[in-house]
């Protein structure tokens, strides 16, 4: 570290003319020598960001807090005060709500940074960040893996494919343990290391050393954190979609040859088939994860392997805004559009007015819903 230190006071001493000269203002700037030893090179030849900047990401961030952490404090609350949502599936969803809610509770540091104008936390704030960021992206991304997993389970094996208790916690067991090293390897710089990146204000793993460590690490997380959880998910729920799909021909060929319109008595003609609203389902969560993980995935790569000039500060700013953005997402995709989720809501928070149909009023028309396309349920 002492040598590290040294390094980075002689790149600091380095752009120092530049920093003086015509008045223009670096992005490391006012920086002491601790600080700057945590800051990749590729940061120091950059100007400071226009004020506005930091203020338009600040109030972005600021929504994007606020909105994640009512939704999904939403989703908590949910099964803190009702028995009946508490289902080994719904353990799951649970998981992801933690997760997403962890991604955004690390958001004050950014936004004091950005209110501050830079690396006002320094680096204890920027550790504390990095670890949260972890835990939560990856975390989130394989537990996105296993709620593919059961819904896929579920509908390819109605009978004996439901999670037990046991085994939905196992997998939530199986997250965290599988998140753990990703996140304290570089917080203890036993491999990688947690930098600051963009303008200073949020932080992650090193991708921007050219060294062999900093690239097999790449390397790797992308593949552990972003290529598995993503074949997975497409994995399973292009399956799903397959077997519902295969399940709607062969109640169709058998209405046919029973010579009526259709087997399902509540069935009308204006009504949304069933493939149709489970691909929809499926296409929304598939979606949803590649555009938000994707950006980063490509950045942390360029990085590592491709012409790092690509990445200006403002440049990479964008792919951590989309990451943010699906935890904000989430708990409406997965858990508070459900209808059973919305009369739990209606019961505990009238003042709501969400007006949610009771189950007792339609049960033929739920029973058929939930038999028919439980991959868009929680």
């Amino acid at each position: 570290m002492e040598n590290e230190t040294q390094n980075y006071n002689v790149y600091g001493a380095y752009f120092a003319p530049l920093r003086s000269s015509d008045g223009v203002k670096m992005l490391v700037d006012g920086l002491d020598s601790a600080d700057l030893a945590v800051i990749p090179e590729h940061w120091l030849s950059y100007t400071s960001p226009p004020a506005s900047a930091h203020t338009a990401l600040a109030l972005l961030y600021s929504f994007f807090t606020a909105a994640a952490l009512i939704g999904n404090g939403l989703v908590i609350f949910i099964f803190a005060t009702s028995k009946s949502l508490r289902t080994s599936s719904n353990l799951l969803i649970l998981n992801l709500a933690i997760f997403d809610f962890i991604m955004m509770a690390k958001s004050p540091i950014f936004i004091y940074n950005s209110a501050m104008r830079g690396f006002a936390t320094g680096a204890l704030g920027c550790q504390i960040f990095s670890v949260m960021g972890s835990y939560s992206g990856i975390g989130a991304s394989m537990t996105n893996a296993c709620i593919a997993y059961d819904r896929h389970s579920t509908i390819t094996r109605p009978l004996d494919g439901r999670l037990s208790r046991g085994k939905a916690l196992l997998l939530i067991a199986c997250v965290w343990i599988y998140a753990t090293p990703w996140a304290l390897m570089p917080l203890f710089n036993v491999w990688g290391r947690f930098v600051p990146e963009g303008y200073l204000t949020s932080c992650t793993f090193d991708y921007l050393s050219n060294t062999f460590d900093t690239k097999l690490f790449v390397g790797c997380i992308f593949t552990c954190s972003y290529l598995f959880p993503m074949c997975f998910i497409i994995y399973f729920y292009s399956g799903i979609v397959k077997q519902v799909f295969a399940h709607e021909a062969a109640l169709r060929e058998q209405a046919k040859k029973m010579n009526v319109e259709s087997l399902r008595s509540n069935q009308n003609a204006s009504a949304e088939s069933a493939e149709i609203r489970i691909a929809k389902a499926a296409l929304t969560v598939c979606f949803l994860f590649v555009a938000s993980w994707t950006p980063y995935g490509i950045m942390s790569l360029i990085g590592a392997f491709g012409d790092q000039q690509l990445l200006t500060p403002g440049v990479t700013m964008i792919p951590a805004v989309a990451c943010k953005t699906v935890a904000c997402i989430d708990p409406w995709v997965y858990a508070i559009s459900h209808p059973k989720y919305r009369q739990e809501l209606q019961r505990r928070m009238p003042w709501l007015q969400i007006r949610e149909p009771d189950d007792n009023v339609s049960t033929g028309t739920n029973n058929t819903t939930n038999s028919t396309a439980p991959a868009a349920t929680a």
